[in-house]
């Protein structure tokens, strides 16, 4: 969800990709639907592996998953880092109904949390 929020909302200033500790090839669908619900298709999008960019020139490099500050304490690729941690919401349990509420609280506070951060260093 990163990704689709920092590139349609910061997309003149700012590039962003995605990646993961274990990428399973494929967006949620409820973080692709979380998304449409402001306008923004991540429907192409693929989860990669932290490891296609290990030898990328990098500015920053934004950690937001809980998961990744414990599976990637260091990384070991070129660019600055910082740790901007939510829960997983892939992770979440219960109806449909209350996994998507959890989808759209993350959404939400990525784009409050990274989407501040990312002009104070641009």
């Amino acid at each position: 969800m990163a990704e689709g929020l920092i590139n349609f909302f910061l997309g003149d200033e700012w590039t962003a990709y995605s990646a993961g500790t274990e990428p399973s090839g494929n967006v949620h669908p409820m973080a692709i639907a979380a998304l449409a619900e402001l306008g923004i298709d991540i429907s192409g999008q693929t989860s990669k592996s932290t490891e296609r960019f290990r030898n990328i020139e990098l500015d920053w490099v934004i950690t937001v998953c809980d998961d990744a500050a414990d599976n990637c304490p260091v990384w070991l690729g070129q660019g600055n880092t910082v740790h901007i941690g939510f829960p997983d919401p892939a992770k979440a349990l219960g109806s449909d109904d209350e996994k998507m509420k959890i989808f759209r609280q993350v959404r939400d506070d990525i784009r409050e949390q990274v989407l501040e951060f990312l002009p104070t260093v641009g």
